[in-house]
């Protein structure tokens, strides 16, 4: 578990991996990075008072670096690779090895289960399972067991890992879908199973979720850039309708506005046409999650539209990462 900042959530994280009821061999190593709040404090409790728990230092806070130092540090045949801000489901592991050994596959993983809390959280939550704010990956919205290109976290085969070479310290974010990748592209396979439940915790503001998402579209694209073979299929045209609804919006909206200035209707009209359509999906899209949002119906537009564009500038503005290092 690569860990920064996250003392409001590391000792649910780690009490629900010792609660998991699993009859082997347990150990949980916590990489932590150099945190701005207590989080070293509580990651040395939990140590403490448990011997399954370890800590080693991540001197660079980046994921990547974490998870290879977590797996360095650890010497069993099945590494579940786990994040801060999230709950297994009871069983999970049990279950995730069971579907390891009954598929040969070398990495398996199942639902990304965004669940809020605040209003703007639960409206986050709500539009992740979304085809207009995430895609249609069945990690986020759900599907029929089977190979996958990619899932969350993932139940690894150390030998796996081993046989690419670690996560790829280079990917600060999509070091998961890249991994995936080389262990397919490896003749391996990935492992879909919606039996395998997380609980993920939304971020909290419009801020940290626009960043989240910028970063999520910038490094999908360095994805692209570094293996080329992935802009390819169907399965990769998700990845393009965020930017291409940015270049939409932002065309259609300078055109709408350069009609006006010219009092050219029709110019105005067809302008302004993909904007408006935009905005009539958002809220076509925010009507159908009210239910699952609950309490936080109004946030939906705003959490589907901060997303889908921070990705899509994202993935625009993306620029050549090893040049840029």
């Amino acid at each position: 578990m690569p860990v920064l900042n996250e003392e409001n959530y590391l000792e649910s994280a780690v009490s629900a991996i010792l609660n998991q009821g699993y009859p082997g061999n347990l150990h949980v190593v916590l990489a932590i990075g150099p945190s701005a709040d207590r989080t070293q404090e509580v990651a040395d409790r939990l140590a403490a008072n448990d011997s399954r728990v370890t800590t080693v230092a991540n001197p660079t806070g980046r994921t990547p670096e974490g998870l290879n130092l977590a797996i360095e540090a650890t010497t069993e045949e099945i590494i579940v690779r786990v994040d801060a801000h999230c709950e297994l489901s009871p069983g999970y592991i049990t279950t995730a090895i069971e579907t390891l050994e009954r598929t040969g596959a070398d990495n398996v993983g199942g639902i990304m289960g965004a669940v809020g809390v605040t209003p703007f959280e639960k409206a986050v939550a709500a539009a992740m399972t979304s085809p207009l704010g995430v895609g249609s990956a069945a990690f986020h919205t759900g599907g029929k067991e089977g190979p996958a290109e990619t899932v969350y976290l993932g139940v690894f085969r150390r030998s796996a890992l081993q046989r690419v070479g670690g996560y790829d310290p280079a990917f600060t974010r999509a070091q998961d879908w890249e991994m995936n990748f080389r262990i397919r592209h490896t003749g391996g396979v990935v492992w879909f199973n919606p039996k395998l439940f997380v609980t993920y915790r939304p971020r909290p503001s419009i801020r940290k979720l626009a960043k989240q998402y910028f970063q999520y579209g910038s490094w999908r694209h360095e994805v692209m850039r570094r293996h080329p073979e992935t802009r390819k299929g169907k399965s990769a045209l998700r990845y393009f309708a965020p930017p291409t609804a940015v270049v939409g919006v932002v065309a259609g909206t300078a055109l709408g506005l350069l009609g006006g200035a010219l009092q050219s209707f029709p110019l105005t009209f067809w302008g302004f046409l993909a904007p408006i359509g935009y905005v009539a999906l958002t809220i076509g899209s925010s009507l159908s999650l009210v239910k699952r949002a609950r309490g936080g119906a109004v946030w939906l537009p705003v959490a589907l539209a901060t997303m889908q564009m921070s990705w899509g500038v994202g993935f625009l503005t993306s620029t050549n990462k090893e040049t840029s290092e």
